[in-house]
C-alpha cells in the first residue's frame, strides 16, 4: 500500500504505480467522492469510452404501476 503526503496547498501526488495501473494521464479529470469516511478518486471517462459498458448486465427488477407514465 502506498502512502502520500498532503502538501500545505492540500495537494497529493498519485503514486506512479497507481497511475500506471489505472492509465491515469496528466490533465485527466477525476471525480472526488467521500464514501464511508474515505476519499475516492474516479476517473472521468469520455462518452466514447463508455459505449457498451453495460452490455451483458443482468438487472432484473419488478416495476410497479406507478413507474409507468
Amino acid at each position: 500500500m502506498d502512502t502520500v503526503i498532503v502538501s500545505q496547498k492540500y495537494q497529493i501526488v498519485i503514486p506512479k504505480r497507481v497511475r500506471e495501473s489505472l492509465g491515469i494521464l496528466p490533465g485527466q479529470r477525476m471525480r472526488v467522492l467521500v464514501y464511508k469516511g474515505q476519499i475516492v478518486l474516479v476517473p472521468v471517462l469520455p462518452v466514447q469510452q463508455m459505449r457498451g459498458f453495460l452490455r451483458g448486465m443482468d438487472a432484473p427488477f419488478i416495476r410497479e404501476e406507478a413507474d409507468r407514465i
